[in-house]
């Protein structure tokens, strides 16, 4: 007889969330003399020495109004690259570390990648933690902030996970600002790394996870300010799999709010540069993705009845 698949755990999924580790100048300096390149997914990414930077902002910037984004030039100013797969825009944290912080607060991106948010926050002026499970993944990161500028905000950069921020104090962040895997669809670590949820298969497990996440978050915000997770659907079989709604409802049982559903469209995909003919199949391409903006409410906020009705307890 076949288990209920919310009681069936991943393998992967680690039990005991390890400490964060910060991850010193020192480590990184020794780090990349040693290595040339690191290896996500399997994409060689290379480990640049003094960087070469001819622009340090977007041209002609201008914050976004509506709730539909789209940005056909990823953008490569400063230290950005689109060099592997599921990199998101740097557009996307510039709008959202303007729009919801000011200058010295402090963002935090839990699954940091290859770093984008935390050289917006070099960039504007913000201080920044960075997290990722990835040893490889904070050592890009670091690579890429290690660059001269007028600002130097304090950033730390930790190996650690999304669903422990032990180092990080209850209430202490302005922003949260992060770009989680849509379950094993990239596998950015090839199973490498125990713990690791672009390699959980199951999405029941996955969404479990997503709620360790949620509470995480939760927690580590201050009253009033943004949690913000950019994420996306699948197909299997043919057939949709709707991963947002299903993070949304667990960001919303945790207790936060829902600001803003922003549709961010895609471009570049994988599927598109394998040219896509939609008259060969019997299914829409998956061309968007949910930018979900939460605010967690003020202490003693009174919330509207809206918030407090029956369909928030099913």
């Amino acid at each position: 007889m076949k288990q209920n698949s919310l009681n069936l755990i991943d393998p992967l999924i680690n039990s005991n969330y390890e400490s964060m580790r910060e991850i010193t100048d020192e480590e990184y300096k020794k780090f990349i003399s040693e290595h040339q390149f690191v290896v996500i997914e399997n994409t060689k990414v290379p480990l640049i020495q003094n960087h070469i930077i001819t622009q340090f902002e977007p041209e002609n910037f201008k914050l976004e109004t509506t709730t539909v984004w789209s940005f056909p030039d990823r953008g490569d100013w400063a230290t950005h690259k689109g060099d592997y797969r599921a990199n998101w825009s740097p557009y996307i944290p510039r709008n959202l570390i303007l729009r919801y912080t000011d200058e010295s607060d402090l963002v935090l991106d839990q699954m940091v990648g290859s770093g984008t948010t935390l050289i917006e926050c070099k960039l504007l002026n913000r201080r920044g933690i960075g997290v990722d499970i990835n040893l490889d993944a904070i050592m890009i990161t670091r690579n890429r902030l290690d660059f001269n500028y007028k600002y130097n905000p304090a950033i730390k950069t930790y190996v650690g996970d999304a669903r422990n921020l032990d180092l990080i104090e209850t209430e202490s962040v302005d922003l949260i600002a992060t770009h989680p895997p849509y379950a094993s669809i990239i596998k950015f670590t090839n199973n490498r790394i125990k713990g690791d949820l672009s390699c959980v298969r199951n999405i029941d497990d996955f969404i479990q996870e997503m709620h360790k996440v949620a509470k995480e978050s939760y927690r580590v915000l201050k009253p009033g300010k943004h949690c913000c997770i950019l994420i996306g659907d699948t197909r299997k079989r043919k057939h949709f799999v709707p991963i947002t709604a299903r993070v949304l409802e667990v960001f919303l049982r945790i207790g936060f709010i829902l600001r803003e559903d922003i549709i961010k469209l895609q471009w570049k995909m994988k599927s598109t540069r394998e040219k896509w003919r939609s008259s060969k199949y019997d299914f829409l391409l998956l061309a968007h993705e949910h930018l979900y903006v939460f605010r967690k409410p003020e202490k003693n906020e009174r919330l509207t009845p809206y918030k407090n009705s029956k369909i928030w307890k099913l």
